[in-house]
């Protein structure tokens, strides 16, 4: 009873993330074009015809040039706000558009989706939490504030996307214009390695196997020590860095914690003191 979850593609340039059981699944945006998207799938082993859906998180470009594409050749519904779509300039055959209510699940198969609103400088954004029985996979990309919809469904998950874009520093000293540093650092931007480490150290669930560093700039981060950053307080927890230039592996998230060895050890140490007990 798992999910399989990959990042296709992760940053500025495209953002598309893979999201399924064995028989179907769903695409969190498709902000990489369709061959791309094909050929990124294929070389995982994955197959285009599992996909039965389109979820789209908000309407800047880097989230959306791959849809009309993806959703016309494999006829694809794609489920998307109707103020989002009014200022994606998508076109969208009627028959494949569907919309979404926030906090309203959506069945796709045995998947179950549930939007809900963030922050961000766009229209009408939203993240996405994917269940499968009792397994939850979210996807926290493009968030200006870790708001009380981020927290209580981060909570929740055994594995999620979540934005790392940049290093405080490094957009401080770096050549961005004044105006661009703060709009990417404001209430409406995305999330900086420090927002989104404090939001991973302060609200993981103890279930949580995998976190996928999502969303990262190219002039603004390291993923190298972004990654490394986040390994000092990970624990049992698989730290991932989401590329901008190519998929990640393919993840399996179930619902069964992974033990640490000193949990295994203080587990088996307690289990044979009750065995002696009661002999």
């Amino acid at each position: 009873m798992s999910l399989f979850i990959t990042s296709l593609n992760s940053g500025s340039n495209g953002n598309c993330y893979y999201i399924g059981n064995r028989n179907e699944a769903v695409l969190v945006d498709a902000g990489i074009s369709c061959r791309e998207t094909e050929k990124r799938m294929a070389r995982l082993g994955l197959s285009m015809l599992n996909v039965k859906a389109i979820f789209v998180s908000h309407e800047h470009t880097d989230h959306i040039k791959g849809i009309a594409v993806l959703a016309k050749k494999y006829h694809l519904p794609v489920y998307i706000t109707q103020k989002t779509l009014a200022h994606s300039k998508v076109s969208l055959a009627d028959y494949l558009v569907r919309t979404f209510i926030p906090y309203q699940n959506v069945e796709i198969g045995g998947l179950s989706i549930c939007p809900f609103p963030k922050f961000h400088d766009a229209v009408d954004p939203h993240s996405f939490i994917v269940s499968y029985n009792d397994v939850r996979v979210g996807v926290f990309t493009d968030i200006g504030d870790v708001c009380e919809h981020v927290v209580s469904h981060f909570q929740k998950c055994h594995a999620a996307f979540l934005e790392t874009n940049y290093d405080e520093v490094l957009l401080e000293n770096g050549n961005y214009p004044w105006f661009l540093k703060n709009r990417i650092r404001g209430g409406k931007g995305h999330l900086s390695n420090r927002q989104a480490l404090e939001l991973f150290k302060a609200h993981r669930s103890d279930q949580m196997s995998h976190l996928l560093l999502s969303h990262l700039s190219k002039n603004n981060n390291c993923h190298i020590a972004a990654q490394a950053v986040f390994n000092e307080c990970a624990g049992d927890v698989k730290i991932v860095h989401a590329s901008r230039d190519r998929e990640t592996e393919v993840f399996e998230i179930g619902a069964t914690r992974l033990f640490s060895n000193y949990e295994q050890a203080h587990r088996s140490a307690t289990l044979l003191n009750d065995q002696k007990l009661e002999m």
